[in-house]
Protein backbone atom coordinates (compact mmCIF):
# COMPACT_ATOMS: atom_id res chain seq x y z
CA UNK A 1 0.00 0.00 0.00
CA UNK A 2 2.74 2.60 1.18
CA UNK A 3 4.90 1.74 -2.47
CA UNK A 4 1.43 2.37 -4.57
CA UNK A 5 0.84 5.92 -2.86
CA UNK A 6 4.47 6.59 -2.65
CA UNK A 7 4.62 5.70 -6.60
CA UNK A 8 1.29 7.25 -7.49
CA UNK A 9 2.21 10.83 -5.50
CA UNK A 10 5.71 10.88 -6.49
CA UNK A 11 6.57 10.81 -2.22
CA UNK A 12 10.28 9.68 -2.65
CA UNK A 13 11.07 11.93 -5.68
CA UNK A 14 9.57 14.83 -4.02
CA UNK A 15 11.43 13.93 -1.01
CA UNK A 16 8.45 13.86 1.53
CA UNK A 17 6.74 10.64 3.10
CA UNK A 18 3.09 10.12 4.18
CA UNK A 19 3.66 11.29 7.65
CA UNK A 20 4.82 14.30 6.56
CA UNK A 21 2.15 15.04 3.84
CA UNK A 22 -0.35 13.96 5.96
CA UNK A 23 0.44 16.52 8.62
CA UNK A 24 1.10 19.19 6.15
CA UNK A 25 -2.80 18.62 5.47
CA UNK A 26 -4.17 18.80 8.42
CA UNK A 27 -2.16 22.71 9.18
CA UNK A 28 -3.64 23.57 5.25
CA UNK A 29 -7.27 22.40 7.30
CA UNK A 30 -6.81 24.55 10.14
CA UNK A 31 -5.68 27.83 8.23
CA UNK A 32 -8.98 27.64 5.84
CA UNK A 33 -11.45 25.61 8.10
CA UNK A 34 -13.27 29.22 8.38
CA UNK A 35 -14.51 29.32 5.63
CA UNK A 36 -17.53 26.26 7.01
CA UNK A 37 -18.47 29.05 9.08
CA UNK A 38 -17.98 32.17 6.86
CA UNK A 39 -19.23 30.83 3.53
CA UNK A 40 -22.61 29.50 4.69
CA UNK A 41 -23.17 33.45 6.98
CA UNK A 42 -22.80 35.31 3.95
CA UNK A 43 -24.51 33.30 1.15
CA UNK A 44 -27.16 33.05 3.41
CA UNK A 45 -28.02 36.42 3.25
CA UNK A 46 -29.17 35.47 -0.09
CA UNK A 47 -31.84 33.46 1.38
CA UNK A 48 -30.30 30.45 0.91
CA UNK A 49 -30.63 27.39 3.87
CA UNK A 50 -27.64 28.01 5.95
CA UNK A 51 -27.84 24.74 7.45
CA UNK A 52 -27.50 23.11 3.72
CA UNK A 53 -24.84 25.77 2.90
CA UNK A 54 -22.95 24.21 5.36
CA UNK A 55 -23.03 20.41 3.87
CA UNK A 56 -22.68 22.30 0.64
CA UNK A 57 -19.38 24.00 1.47
CA UNK A 58 -17.97 21.33 3.23
CA UNK A 59 -18.61 18.79 0.19
CA UNK A 60 -17.22 21.31 -2.23
CA UNK A 61 -13.83 21.80 -0.38
CA UNK A 62 -13.92 17.81 -0.27
CA UNK A 63 -14.27 17.08 -3.80
CA UNK A 64 -12.43 20.23 -5.17
CA UNK A 65 -9.63 19.67 -3.17
CA UNK A 66 -9.52 15.88 -4.29
CA UNK A 67 -9.93 17.07 -8.18
CA UNK A 68 -6.46 18.93 -7.44
CA UNK A 69 -4.73 15.87 -5.56
CA UNK A 70 -5.87 13.63 -8.43
CA UNK A 71 -5.40 15.36 -10.75
CA UNK A 72 -2.92 17.47 -10.23
CA UNK A 73 -0.23 15.94 -7.70
CA UNK A 74 -0.03 19.63 -5.83
CA UNK A 75 -0.46 20.42 -2.36
CA UNK A 76 -3.49 23.01 -3.07
CA UNK A 77 -7.22 23.02 -1.21
CA UNK A 78 -9.71 24.35 -2.58
CA UNK A 79 -13.16 25.74 -1.00
CA UNK A 80 -15.93 28.47 -2.10
CA UNK A 81 -13.78 31.32 -2.20
CA UNK A 82 -13.48 34.39 -0.63
CA UNK A 83 -14.96 37.65 -2.38
CA UNK A 84 -16.59 35.71 -5.17
CA UNK A 85 -19.09 34.18 -2.39
CA UNK A 86 -19.99 38.00 -1.48
CA UNK A 87 -20.31 38.70 -4.93
CA UNK A 88 -22.76 36.45 -5.41
CA UNK A 89 -25.00 37.27 -2.35
CA UNK A 90 -24.54 40.95 -1.80
CA UNK A 91 -23.82 42.20 -5.79
CA UNK A 92 -26.39 39.61 -7.94
CA UNK A 93 -28.82 38.82 -5.41
CA UNK A 94 -29.21 41.84 -3.27
CA UNK A 95 -27.87 44.76 -5.04
CA UNK A 96 -29.03 43.24 -8.57
CA UNK A 97 -32.30 41.95 -7.59
CA UNK A 98 -31.71 38.10 -8.91
CA UNK A 99 -32.38 34.97 -7.06
CA UNK A 100 -30.17 33.10 -5.36
CA UNK A 101 -31.19 30.55 -8.33
CA UNK A 102 -30.24 32.92 -11.07
CA UNK A 103 -26.72 33.08 -9.17
CA UNK A 104 -26.21 29.58 -8.84
CA UNK A 105 -26.80 29.32 -12.26
CA UNK A 106 -24.43 31.93 -13.56
CA UNK A 107 -21.76 30.03 -11.41
CA UNK A 108 -22.57 26.21 -12.79
CA UNK A 109 -22.16 27.84 -16.32
CA UNK A 110 -18.94 29.97 -15.62
CA UNK A 111 -17.63 26.34 -14.26
CA UNK A 112 -18.47 24.92 -17.75
CA UNK A 113 -16.95 27.65 -19.81
CA UNK A 114 -13.81 27.42 -17.36
CA UNK A 115 -13.11 24.16 -18.62
CA UNK A 116 -13.32 24.30 -22.26
CA UNK A 117 -11.66 27.47 -22.16
CA UNK A 118 -8.81 25.51 -20.49
CA UNK A 119 -9.36 22.25 -22.64
CA UNK A 120 -8.77 24.95 -25.35
CA UNK A 121 -5.65 26.95 -23.67
CA UNK A 122 -7.63 30.08 -23.70
CA UNK A 123 -6.61 30.98 -20.79
CA UNK A 124 -3.06 32.39 -21.40
CA UNK A 125 -5.04 34.76 -24.12
CA UNK A 126 -7.34 36.01 -21.28
CA UNK A 127 -4.94 36.18 -18.97
CA UNK A 128 -2.37 38.31 -21.58
CA UNK A 129 -4.93 40.64 -22.84
CA UNK A 130 -6.39 42.18 -19.67
CA UNK A 131 -4.32 45.10 -18.03
CA UNK A 132 -1.62 44.43 -15.28
CA UNK A 133 -3.23 47.41 -13.52
CA UNK A 134 -6.36 46.12 -13.14
CA UNK A 135 -4.92 42.60 -12.29
CA UNK A 136 -3.07 44.59 -9.32
CA UNK A 137 -6.69 46.72 -8.35
CA UNK A 138 -8.92 44.19 -8.00
CA UNK A 139 -7.89 42.36 -5.76
CA UNK A 140 -7.54 45.40 -3.70
CA UNK A 141 -11.35 46.76 -4.12
CA UNK A 142 -12.61 43.07 -3.46
CA UNK A 143 -10.22 42.91 0.04
CA UNK A 144 -12.13 46.60 0.72
CA UNK A 145 -15.11 45.12 -0.13
CA UNK A 146 -15.24 41.93 1.99
CA UNK A 147 -13.68 44.35 4.98
CA UNK A 148 -17.06 46.46 4.55
CA UNK A 149 -19.54 43.44 4.93
CA UNK A 150 -17.25 42.09 7.69
CA UNK A 151 -17.43 45.33 9.83
CA UNK A 152 -20.92 45.54 8.55
CA UNK A 153 -21.96 42.13 9.80
CA UNK A 154 -20.62 42.97 13.63
CA UNK A 155 -22.23 46.45 13.39
CA UNK A 156 -18.85 48.04 13.54
CA UNK A 157 -19.94 50.25 10.73
CA UNK A 158 -24.22 50.80 10.39
CA UNK A 159 -26.11 52.36 7.77
CA UNK A 160 -27.27 56.28 8.78
CA UNK A 161 -30.00 58.57 7.16
CA UNK A 162 -27.48 61.14 6.55
CA UNK A 163 -23.96 60.48 5.88
CA UNK A 164 -25.10 56.40 4.50
CA UNK A 165 -22.65 54.88 6.70
CA UNK A 166 -20.94 55.66 10.67
CA UNK A 167 -19.86 54.00 13.49
CA UNK A 168 -22.00 51.34 15.37
CA UNK A 169 -23.14 51.39 18.89
CA UNK A 170 -20.14 50.12 21.41
CA UNK A 171 -23.07 48.82 23.34
CA UNK A 172 -24.03 45.91 21.03
CA UNK A 173 -22.34 42.73 21.52
CA UNK A 174 -21.37 42.05 18.92
CA UNK A 175 -19.12 45.03 18.11
CA UNK A 176 -17.25 43.74 21.51
CA UNK A 177 -16.90 39.67 19.85
CA UNK A 178 -15.77 41.28 16.73
CA UNK A 179 -13.56 43.48 18.51
CA UNK A 180 -11.76 40.25 20.82
CA UNK A 181 -11.76 38.28 17.67
CA UNK A 182 -10.08 40.69 15.65
CA UNK A 183 -7.23 41.24 18.15
CA UNK A 184 -6.68 37.39 19.32
CA UNK A 185 -6.44 36.46 15.60
CA UNK A 186 -3.70 39.51 14.54
CA UNK A 187 -1.60 38.35 17.56
CA UNK A 188 -1.99 34.85 16.81
CA UNK A 189 -0.73 36.05 13.24
CA UNK A 190 2.07 38.31 14.48
CA UNK A 191 3.43 35.22 16.37
CA UNK A 192 3.08 32.87 12.89
CA UNK A 193 0.55 30.46 14.21
CA UNK A 194 -1.11 28.21 12.44
CA UNK A 195 -4.95 28.13 12.32
CA UNK A 196 -4.62 31.41 14.01
CA UNK A 197 -8.25 32.41 12.19
CA UNK A 198 -9.54 29.30 13.39
CA UNK A 199 -8.63 30.09 16.97
CA UNK A 200 -9.99 33.68 16.81
CA UNK A 201 -13.46 32.38 15.84
CA UNK A 202 -13.40 30.18 18.36
CA UNK A 203 -12.54 32.50 20.91
CA UNK A 204 -14.78 34.87 19.58
CA UNK A 205 -17.50 32.32 19.79
CA UNK A 206 -16.81 31.44 23.20
CA UNK A 207 -17.15 35.28 24.09
CA UNK A 208 -20.61 35.32 22.70
CA UNK A 209 -21.68 32.66 24.88
CA UNK A 210 -20.77 34.02 27.93
CA UNK A 211 -22.55 37.57 26.91
CA UNK A 212 -25.67 35.31 25.54
CA UNK A 213 -25.71 35.89 22.35
CA UNK A 214 -24.64 32.36 21.23
CA UNK A 215 -26.31 29.55 22.62
CA UNK A 216 -25.00 26.06 22.61
CA UNK A 217 -26.14 23.28 19.89
CA UNK A 218 -29.21 21.26 21.65
CA UNK A 219 -28.74 17.85 21.46
CA UNK A 220 -25.51 16.05 19.78
CA UNK A 221 -22.56 17.86 19.00
CA UNK A 222 -21.91 14.70 16.32
CA UNK A 223 -24.60 14.09 13.95
CA UNK A 224 -25.49 13.57 10.41
CA UNK A 225 -24.32 16.45 7.88
CA UNK A 226 -27.59 18.61 7.18
CA UNK A 227 -29.89 17.81 4.24
CA UNK A 228 -28.54 19.51 0.54
CA UNK A 229 -32.13 19.20 -0.17
CA UNK A 230 -33.39 22.87 0.10
CA UNK A 231 -29.82 24.01 -2.50
CA UNK A 232 -28.78 21.17 -4.25
CA UNK A 233 -28.80 22.08 -8.32
CA UNK A 234 -31.80 24.80 -8.12
CA UNK A 235 -30.92 26.33 -10.96
CA UNK A 236 -32.89 28.85 -13.07
CA UNK A 237 -33.15 28.83 -16.87
CA UNK A 238 -35.13 31.74 -17.31
CA UNK A 239 -32.51 34.42 -17.59
CA UNK A 240 -29.47 32.58 -18.81
CA UNK A 241 -29.56 34.54 -22.20
CA UNK A 242 -29.98 37.99 -20.49
CA UNK A 243 -27.09 40.65 -20.87
CA UNK A 244 -27.33 40.60 -17.01
CA UNK A 245 -26.25 36.66 -16.92
CA UNK A 246 -23.39 37.32 -19.31
CA UNK A 247 -21.87 40.21 -16.74
CA UNK A 248 -22.17 38.34 -13.54
CA UNK A 249 -20.87 35.07 -15.66
CA UNK A 250 -18.25 37.28 -16.88
CA UNK A 251 -17.17 38.60 -13.59
CA UNK A 252 -17.34 35.12 -11.78
CA UNK A 253 -14.98 33.69 -14.47
CA UNK A 254 -12.62 37.38 -14.93
CA UNK A 255 -12.04 37.20 -11.03
CA UNK A 256 -11.90 33.29 -10.58
CA UNK A 257 -9.35 32.91 -13.26
CA UNK A 258 -6.92 35.57 -11.95
CA UNK A 259 -7.74 34.36 -8.27
CA UNK A 260 -6.66 30.95 -9.41
CA UNK A 261 -4.08 31.47 -11.29
CA UNK A 262 -2.29 33.90 -8.31
CA UNK A 263 -2.42 31.29 -6.18
CA UNK A 264 -1.56 28.77 -7.78
CA UNK A 265 1.81 30.40 -8.83
CA UNK A 266 2.30 31.62 -5.43
CA UNK A 267 2.29 28.04 -3.97
CA UNK A 268 4.26 26.82 -6.98
CA UNK A 269 6.64 29.28 -6.42
CA UNK A 270 6.91 28.51 -2.48
CA UNK A 271 7.71 24.65 -3.92
CA UNK A 272 10.50 26.12 -6.21
CA UNK A 273 8.95 24.73 -9.23
CA UNK A 274 7.84 27.75 -11.25
CA UNK A 275 9.54 28.97 -14.32
CA UNK A 276 10.53 32.83 -14.65
CA UNK A 277 7.07 33.25 -15.75
CA UNK A 278 5.62 32.23 -13.28
CA UNK A 279 4.07 28.61 -15.02
CA UNK A 280 4.82 25.15 -13.81
CA UNK A 281 4.25 21.64 -15.62
CA UNK A 282 0.52 21.12 -13.66
CA UNK A 283 -0.37 24.30 -14.69
CA UNK A 284 -3.67 23.04 -16.99
CA UNK A 285 -4.34 19.91 -14.84
CA UNK A 286 -4.46 22.72 -12.06
CA UNK A 287 -6.70 24.73 -13.97
CA UNK A 288 -8.91 21.36 -14.81
CA UNK A 289 -9.32 20.39 -11.11
CA UNK A 290 -10.66 24.58 -10.44
CA UNK A 291 -13.48 24.20 -13.04
CA UNK A 292 -14.10 20.83 -12.12
CA UNK A 293 -14.89 21.90 -8.34
CA UNK A 294 -16.43 24.77 -9.71
CA UNK A 295 -19.09 23.07 -11.19
CA UNK A 296 -19.50 20.23 -8.83
CA UNK A 297 -19.93 23.08 -6.34
CA UNK A 298 -22.85 24.88 -8.44
CA UNK A 299 -24.52 21.43 -8.37
CA UNK A 300 -23.98 20.66 -4.52
CA UNK A 301 -25.27 24.50 -4.28
CA UNK A 302 -22.10 27.02 -3.20
CA UNK A 303 -20.49 29.57 -5.02
CA UNK A 304 -17.21 29.37 -7.22
CA UNK A 305 -14.11 27.42 -5.35
CA UNK A 306 -10.83 28.55 -5.82
CA UNK A 307 -7.51 27.86 -5.11
CA UNK A 308 -7.07 28.89 -1.46
CA UNK A 309 -3.72 30.68 -0.73
CA UNK A 310 -4.06 29.43 2.87
CA UNK A 311 -2.44 26.12 1.13
CA UNK A 312 1.23 27.79 1.56
CA UNK A 313 0.81 26.51 5.30
CA UNK A 314 0.74 23.13 4.80
CA UNK A 315 3.61 23.69 2.00
CA UNK A 316 5.46 25.43 4.53
CA UNK A 317 4.75 22.52 6.88
CA UNK A 318 6.77 20.18 3.97
CA UNK A 319 3.91 19.58 1.79
CA UNK A 320 5.20 18.75 -1.86
CA UNK A 321 2.25 16.55 -3.54
CA UNK A 322 -1.32 15.66 -3.87
CA UNK A 323 -1.01 13.75 -0.71
CA UNK A 324 -1.32 16.67 1.00
CA UNK A 325 -4.70 17.30 -0.39
CA UNK A 326 -6.03 14.40 0.00
CA UNK A 327 -4.98 15.22 3.86
CA UNK A 328 -7.08 18.66 3.37
CA UNK A 329 -9.60 16.94 2.19
CA UNK A 330 -10.28 13.99 4.91
CA UNK A 331 -10.41 16.94 7.32
CA UNK A 332 -13.29 18.73 5.75
CA UNK A 333 -14.81 15.20 5.31
CA UNK A 334 -14.86 14.57 9.00
CA UNK A 335 -15.76 18.31 9.80
CA UNK A 336 -19.09 17.47 7.88
CA UNK A 337 -20.52 15.44 11.03
CA UNK A 338 -19.42 18.68 13.67
CA UNK A 339 -22.21 20.66 11.65
CA UNK A 340 -23.76 21.70 15.15
CA UNK A 341 -20.27 23.59 16.59
CA UNK A 342 -19.68 25.43 12.95
CA UNK A 343 -23.62 26.73 12.42
CA UNK A 344 -23.41 27.95 16.13
CA UNK A 345 -20.88 30.75 15.17
CA UNK A 346 -22.20 34.32 15.59
CA UNK A 347 -21.47 36.47 12.14
CA UNK A 348 -19.86 38.42 14.80
CA UNK A 349 -17.42 36.09 15.41
CA UNK A 350 -16.25 35.41 11.09
CA UNK A 351 -16.04 39.14 10.83
CA UNK A 352 -12.74 39.14 11.85
CA UNK A 353 -11.75 36.29 9.33
CA UNK A 354 -13.88 38.77 6.93
CA UNK A 355 -11.20 41.73 7.71
CA UNK A 356 -7.93 40.03 7.81
CA UNK A 357 -8.76 38.05 4.70
CA UNK A 358 -9.28 41.78 3.27
CA UNK A 359 -6.02 43.22 4.73
CA UNK A 360 -4.44 40.04 2.79
CA UNK A 361 -5.95 41.12 -0.54
CA UNK A 362 -5.15 45.20 -0.60
CA UNK A 363 -0.92 43.69 -1.03
CA UNK A 364 -0.98 44.42 -4.79
CA UNK A 365 -1.73 47.51 -4.61
CA UNK A 366 2.18 48.70 -4.04
CA UNK A 367 2.24 47.30 -7.93
CA UNK A 368 0.24 49.56 -8.95
CA UNK A 369 2.05 53.03 -10.78
CA UNK A 370 -0.91 56.11 -9.47
CA UNK A 371 2.09 58.44 -11.06
CA UNK A 372 0.33 57.79 -14.51
CA UNK A 373 -2.97 58.77 -14.63
CA UNK A 374 -4.07 56.65 -17.50
CA UNK A 375 -2.95 53.64 -15.12
CA UNK A 376 -3.58 55.33 -11.95
CA UNK A 377 -7.15 56.41 -12.53
CA UNK A 378 -8.58 53.45 -13.89
CA UNK A 379 -7.02 51.28 -11.04
CA UNK A 380 -8.48 54.06 -8.48
CA UNK A 381 -12.03 53.85 -9.93
CA UNK A 382 -11.63 49.84 -10.10
CA UNK A 383 -10.85 49.75 -6.30
CA UNK A 384 -13.39 52.65 -5.27
CA UNK A 385 -16.43 51.80 -6.90
CA UNK A 386 -16.35 47.74 -5.53
CA UNK A 387 -17.17 49.32 -1.46
CA UNK A 388 -18.87 52.30 -2.40
CA UNK A 389 -21.04 50.47 -4.66
CA UNK A 390 -21.44 47.32 -2.83
CA UNK A 391 -20.65 45.60 -6.27
CA UNK A 392 -17.42 43.53 -7.51
CA UNK A 393 -18.86 44.13 -11.04
CA UNK A 394 -19.26 47.51 -11.01
CA UNK A 395 -16.01 48.20 -10.18
CA UNK A 396 -14.77 46.13 -12.94
CA UNK A 397 -17.22 47.21 -15.71
CA UNK A 398 -16.24 50.66 -14.54
CA UNK A 399 -12.33 50.15 -14.18
CA UNK A 400 -12.16 48.39 -17.57
CA UNK A 401 -14.11 51.79 -19.05
CA UNK A 402 -12.26 54.22 -17.85
CA UNK A 403 -8.76 52.19 -18.26
CA UNK A 404 -10.03 52.08 -22.35
CA UNK A 405 -11.59 55.40 -22.45
CA UNK A 406 -8.53 57.49 -20.91
CA UNK A 407 -5.72 55.46 -22.94
CA UNK A 408 -7.60 56.62 -26.33
CA UNK A 409 -8.27 59.84 -25.06
CA UNK A 410 -4.56 60.37 -24.79
CA UNK A 411 -3.75 58.82 -27.80
CA UNK A 412 -1.78 55.56 -26.69
CA UNK A 413 -4.20 53.19 -28.24
CA UNK A 414 -1.81 50.23 -28.36
CA UNK A 415 -2.02 50.07 -24.45
CA UNK A 416 -5.30 48.54 -25.06
CA UNK A 417 -5.73 45.20 -26.46
CA UNK A 418 -8.12 44.27 -29.17
CA UNK A 419 -10.24 41.74 -26.16
CA UNK A 420 -10.26 45.32 -23.80
CA UNK A 421 -11.73 46.69 -26.87
CA UNK A 422 -14.95 44.62 -27.38
CA UNK A 423 -15.13 43.74 -23.12
CA UNK A 424 -15.73 47.64 -23.09
CA UNK A 425 -17.83 48.01 -26.06
CA UNK A 426 -20.26 45.52 -24.18
CA UNK A 427 -20.15 46.86 -20.69
CA UNK A 428 -21.01 50.54 -22.61
CA UNK A 429 -23.64 48.81 -24.49
CA UNK A 430 -25.25 47.14 -21.39
CA UNK A 431 -24.95 51.26 -19.23
CA UNK A 432 -26.73 52.51 -22.43
CA UNK A 433 -29.76 49.38 -22.34
CA UNK A 434 -30.26 49.96 -18.46
CA UNK A 435 -30.52 53.79 -19.02
CA UNK A 436 -32.86 53.51 -22.17
CA UNK A 437 -35.02 51.05 -19.82
CA UNK A 438 -35.02 53.47 -16.67
CA UNK A 439 -35.98 56.35 -19.12
CA UNK A 440 -38.73 54.57 -21.02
Amino acid sequence: MKKAIDKFFGLSKNGTSIKKELIAGLITFLTMSYILTVNPNILADAGMDRQALFTATALAAVFGTLFMAFFANLPVAQAPGMGLNSFFAYSVVITMGYSWQFALTAVFIEGIIFLILTFFNVRELIVRSIPRVLKEAIPVGIGLFITLIGLKNANIIVDHPHTLLTLGDFSDHGVWIAMLGLLITAVLLAKNVNGAILIGIIISTIFGLILGDVSLPKGAVVSLPPSLAPIFAKFEWEHIFSFDMLIVVFTFLFVNLFDTVGTLIGVTSKMGITDKDGNFPQMKRALFADAAGTTVGAILGTSTITSFVESTSGVASGGRTGLTAVGTALMFALALFFAPLFLMVPPAATAPALVIVGLFMISSVSKIDFSDITEGLPAFITIAFMPFTYSIAEGIVFGMLSFTFIKVCAGRFKDVSVAVYIIAALFLLKIVMDAMHVIG
